[in-house]
């Protein structure tokens, strides 16, 4: 489990560090009081990741396009 602050990390480092800390758990070898650390952390990983997809979602943009399917711009997609 790394030191770093989750709030400092990026996608890609939550997820990995989410994946491990699941790896752990259901390895089932870990004393309860661990346990219980590690899912807290887990929990605020996956709010991490959850918050830059949720970005990431926003940045992402629909091609729009004319009658004769040309493209004439972008628009925010609606991913709801």
């Amino acid at each position: 489990m790394s030191d770093k602050p989750v709030a400092e990390m990026s996608f890609e480092e939550a997820i990995r560090e989410l994946e491990a800390v699941v790896g752990r758990l259901e390895g089932g070898e870990v004393p309860l009081e661990d346990s219980i650390a590690l899912y807290q952390r887990g929990s605020e990983l996956r709010a991490k990741c959850d918050a830059l997809l949720k970005a990431a979602e926003e940045k992402v943009a629909a091609i729009t396009t004319d009658a004769d399917g040309n493209a004439t711009g972008t628009q925010p997609l609606d991913v709801g």
